[in-house]
This record gives structure tokens, sequence and C-alpha cells, in this order.
């Protein structure tokens, strides 16, 4: 069976200065990642305009890992799309997701609601951005890609992204082992999108490399997830080993469950670069 070429991406945090952010986009491209990808929450860098800046000064893909959808409207949002896309010279994915952090809601006036309450306003504002995108003369519209471990945003993902990313919370479902949970996971995905599937680039949110457990920086997912550094060791999205090690467990992956498009956050970048030369 013949798998898709690895794909690798890094989400950075922070602009500071014009010369320390092309610098660092720079590096990226030179550490081997095919796409600079940059999150949407208040305190890190604003995605699209640092996305642009990286453009001018690299040749790679560019990504939002991800924008919240929920905090947005489609008529903004297709303006800054479409002009990013056209900035990158087409090289931008668009990534979204329904939005998790309250404060992020509150921050703008909106109420934060429920899980499907988001997801429906994912829903509205992903058809009528590409609606609008769709007008345009010269067509600016980036490949989607939808991120989330719920079942519900895998079943919409199925029939509308081109990209799907396993969030951390893919290996976890209570009683069941955390590879497990991520092989039902793309099964859920597979069965949803019938002959669709194979058109979806499945990604894996890695949030911690390191090569033993004493080594690994687990701080920023352990801030975020709520889990204990016991839980998070055993996810699929933590890499604890070797380099040769945890090459050989994204290959099984890929094998496994059809996993190629692997992101990394900036705290691990140099050192998952060392795992990207192997794979190659």
């Amino acid at each position: 069976m013949t798998h898709p070429p690895f794909r690798f991406g890094v989400s950075l945090f922070t602009v500071g200065s014009r010369s320390a952010w092309r610098d660092r986009a720079r590096e990226v491209e030179d550490l081997g990642y095919d796409v600079l990808q940059v999150a949407d929450h208040l305190g890190v860098a604003a995605p699209f305009p640092a996305l642009v800046a990286a453009a001018d000064v690299t040749s790679i893909r560019l990504g939002t890992f991800v924008l919240n959808a929920g905090i947005t409207s489609p008529a903004y949002l297709a303006r800054d799309v479409a002009d990013v896309h056209r900035l990158t010279d087409g090289r931008f994915e668009l990534g979204l997701g329904a939005g998790y952090v309250p404060a992020e809601f509150e921050a703008v006036g909106l109420p934060f609601g429920t899980g499907g309450e988001r997801l429906r306003k994912l829903q509205e504002n992903l058809a009528a951005t590409r609606e609008l995108l769709a007008a345009e003369a010269d067509n600016p519209v980036p490949p989607i890609m939808l991120a989330g471990a719920g079942e519900r945003m895998l079943r919409f993902a199925a029939r509308e992204a081109d990209i799907f990313s396993f969030s951390i919370m893919a290996g976890v479902t209570e009683g069941v082992a955390p590879e497990e949970a991520l092989a039902r996971r793309v099964q859920v995905l597979r069965e949803a999108a019938g002959d669709r599937f194979d058109d979806i680039e499945l990604n894996l949110f890695v949030a911690a490399v390191g090569e033993s457990t004493q080594k690994v920086d687990l701080s920023v997912i352990r801030q975020a997830s709520g889990f204990d550094d016991a839980q998070l060791m055993q996810l699929p999205g933590v890499l604890i080993g070797s380099p040769r090690e945890i090459a050989d467990r994204l290959v099984r992956y890929r094998e496994e469950f059809g996993l190629n498009y692997i992101s990394v956050l900036e705290p691990h970048m140099a050192a998952f670069a060392e795992v990207i030369r192997l794979l190659r």
C-alpha cells in the first residue's frame, strides 16, 4: 500500500520585532518544516499579519492553527482570508475550530455557549465564508483544515474539510487506551466521509516532544488540558523517545491511522527537526 508523504508544521507563538520574526520564519524552513502555523489566542501572535510577513522570507506554506470561528464574522473573515491567500501566492491553509477558551468569547462580548452551539456557529461561518470567497473573480479559496475530537465535529469535517487535525483530546476516551481512542475517531471520520475519505489529509497535533519523561516540557499542554503528567505521557500527541523511536512511531501512525501531516508547538521545534530528518 502506498502512503502519502509526510508533511510537518510548527505553530509559533509570538512575533517580537520584525527582524526577529523574519529570522524565526527562515529557521522554520531551514529546519525542514513544510508549514509555518500561527494559532488564534489572545496573548499570542495575530495570525494574519504574522503569516503575511513570514511569506516574504519563506517559500513554505502558511496556515492558521486554528482560528476561533466563534468570534468572527464571515464578511471580515472572507476579506482577510482572500487577501492572505493573495499575499502568500496561494500558500495559505485556513484552519478553523469552534473555540474552547471561554475568556476569549467574553473578551469580545459573546456568550461561550454549549459545544453544539459553537459547532453550529462554525458551520454557519464556514458556509458563508466559502460563498463569499467563491464570488471573488480570482476564487481565493484555500484548503480548509478543521480541528477537534468530538464526534459531531468529525462528521462535519467528513463533509467539509480538506484537512482534519486530531487534537490532543483525540486520544482521550474514558476506559479506552489512548491509541485505541484515536483509532476509533479515525474510523468515525472514515465512515462518515465514505468516498471522500481519501481526499482528506489527516493531521496529528503534537503537544510535546522529548527523549525521556524527565526531559520533556509539558507545561503548555498541562495548563491547557488540566491532565496530570502521567495521563499526558500516554497520549498519541505526546512523543517520548529518541528521534529514531519517534520517527518509527510516526511511520506506524501513518500506516495504522493514515496520519501523514504532523504539527508541533514552537518549544519543541528544534527537537522535532531531528525526527523530520529521519522521515524525509
